[in-house]
């Protein structure tokens, strides 16, 4: 798959539910509304539909949300993507979870081929990670983490910087991810969905971000990538480091990935409106002929790029992360 602009679609963020468990204050108002059960696919449905990608050319797969451990025989649907490393058409299947349930689901993941997950982690602080998520609980991630390691996943934190709420705690984050052999992002507040707070007040550039580092460490760029957007330093200790900077390095040249919610809905940037209804070919009849020609239908009109701005207070986009998957 290629789109308009030459670039190779191989990566799909795959959400499977737009619920979470939590209600972080970047990402969505404390009271959120999510989708009606009953406009979902089915875990058989969004087997089939992320397989259409598969066939279609993507070797990478992260599996998202809101959070993808809340839903229901969520097993299910990973021991069915996971024929795809079998058959050697697929490289990876990924997770991208807050990690409230990871340490019941660690070991069966792993098992169903998951080597590697992301965990949202922004603060090991309990009073202030149950701020930042409006009551979740450190210390049920940390066991979650602990355990995908005992098993054989690597893990990576994502921490999204926040100005007022992580800003002189993020070298610390650090030094525990990598005392415990994980590798750690930093992500920059993204414009998605209303919130009640003021994302002006929350952005935190990663240009301070780095330079904070800077005075803990020696850093040395690397060449690294894991198909995402991330730019990755090693400290002289060892660890990694990497930099997700939508608002002041705009990354898109090198996008290489698509995004297709629960409901069978096709974003084709995290940062624009364009979509494309994949839920109706999908359910037309039971061979992908329709299917498979709206996907590479929506590739060609796969925009340039986002427009996200940090100085406006209206949102980029009207949708919030967790809609649109992580």
């Amino acid at each position: 798959m290629i789109d308009p602009f030459g670039r190779t679609i191989n990566y799909l963020r795959l959400s499977v539910t737009d619920r979470c468990d939590l209600r972080c204050t970047y990402c969505m108002p404390e009271r959120m509304r999510f989708l009606p059960k009953a406009e979902v696919l089915s875990l058989d449905e969004l087997d089939r539909v992320a397989s259409a990608f598969v066939r279609l050319g993507v070797r990478k797969l992260r599996l998202t949300g809101g959070e993808p451990l809340v839903r229901r025989d969520m097993l299910y649907l990973v021991e069915r993507l996971s024929r795809h490393l079998a058959s050697g058409v697929l490289d990876e299947l990924t997770m991208t979870t807050n990690g409230h349930r990871l340490a019941e689901f660690a070991a069966p993941l792993a098992a169903a081929g998951v080597k590697r997950i992301n965990v949202s982690l922004d603060h090991l602080e309990p009073a202030t990670y149950a701020r930042i998520t409006r009551g979740g609980d450190v210390a049920r991630v940390i066991v979650g983490i602990d355990a995908a390691l005992a098993a054989g996943i690597a893990i990576k934190l994502n921490a999204v910087a926040l100005r007022d709420d992580n800003a002189d705690h993020l070298v610390t984050l650090a030094e525990w991810a990598h005392a415990r052999g994980a590798d750690l992002s930093v992500i920059e507040v993204m414009p998605l969905g209303s919130v009640e707070a003021d994302r002006r007040d929350q952005y935190l550039p990663l240009t301070e971000v780095r330079a904070r580092f800077a005075e803990r460490w020696t850093l040395t760029d690397l060449a690294r990538s894991t198909g995402g957007p991330a730019r990755y330093v090693r400290t002289n200790e060892g660890g990694t480091i990497g930099f997700i900077t939508p608002l002041t390095h705009n990354f898109c040249g090198g996008c290489n990935r698509v995004r297709l919610t629960c409901t069978g809905q096709l974003f084709l940037c995290l940062g624009d409106d364009a979509d494309a209804d994949l839920r109706t070919p999908l359910r037309a009849n039971r061979d992908d002929r329709l299917l498979d020609a709206a996907i590479l239908a929506a590739i060609e009109r796969k925009p340039e790029r986002h427009a996200f701005d940090h100085r406006v207070a209206k949102p980029a986009v009207a949708r919030h992360m967790s809609h649109t998957g992580g």
